[in-house]
């Protein structure tokens, strides 16, 4: 089984209640399941959120689009995870994907990519090729890799970010990191952390959004192409700044553990 395991909350203290905010008439978070649900190589999607009152409103969503979903810890997300894929009924040998409730321009063909490259590289773990535009974040794991982590991993990014332990011991997991491809797009910012990012993926919604159709990663990249003035929107985010913060509390957990 292929169990694609999507985050989300309302909590987000840059921009809170960002799952819910409508875009071409949905939920935010309404586009990222369709978007997961039509990847080929996913069996379940499983929406996991946090056992907070407010993310109730969560759950109600994804029973609504037909979707499970499992509620846990706020502040430990790998152990969100994993008993989510684990009441999910995943089982050693499975493969498990992460992906982020923020990233409403997420493309089946790229999980799809992803899932079929952890296969074929006979690796623990593997993620979006490296010169993808930030915002089609996806990584694949190994079920058994997925309870390692949560058995043994200590630190606040280990816990908050579900994958760090991974990649933080090479030296038990093999962990993969590869391009697509001759041009280097990672510095697009596509997923929604701030109020500018929500403006400028409406704005492509606007633009490319059909009711019943799914609009992907080429078809974005054509139409920025063609409107680069789009891309001053969100200038100089990255999508990267909660993983940067718990980095900065790893520091703090050591020096408090010595």
């Amino acid at each position: 089984m292929t169990l694609a395991i999507i985050q989300a909350r309302l909590g987000s203290t840059r921009l809170p209640g960002k799952a819910l905010c409508l875009l071409s008439g949905k939920p935010l978070l309404a586009h990222v399941i369709e978007r997961v649900r039509a990847a080929g190589r996913v069996d379940r999607v499983v929406v996991a959120t946090t056992d907070r009152p407010e993310d109730a409103a969560i759950e109600t969503l994804a029973y609504e689009l037909d979707v499970e979903c499992f509620r846990g810890s706020e502040r430990d997300v790998l152990d969100r995870f994993y008993r989510a894929a684990a009441a999910t009924g995943a089982v050693e040998g499975d493969t498990i994907v992460r992906i982020t409730g923020d990233c409403p321009l997420q493309d089946p063909a790229v999980i799809d990519e992803v899932v079929a490259r952890l296969a074929s590289q006979s690796v623990d773990y593997t993620s979006t090729p490296a010169n993808y535009p930030e915002g089609l974040d996806v990584e694949a794991f190994s079920f058994d890799a997925l309870r390692t982590a949560q058995e043994e991993a200590t630190l606040p990014s280990e816990r908050e970010h579900v994958t760090p332990y991974l990649k933080n011991h090479p030296e038990r997991f093999v962990c993969d990191t590869w391009t697509n491809g001759v041009v280097d797009d990672h510095t697009m910012h596509w997923s929604v952390d701030t109020e500018a990012d929500f403006a400028f993926v409406e704005k492509l919604f606007e633009a490319l959004y059909r009711e019943g159709e799914l609009f992907g990663k080429d078809e974005v990249l054509a139409y920025l192409h063609a409107h680069p003035n789009l891309l001053a929107i969100n200038a100089g985010g990255t999508g990267y700044e909660g993983l940067a913060k718990s980095l900065e509390e790893d520091q703090e957990f050591l020096k408090n553990d010595s």
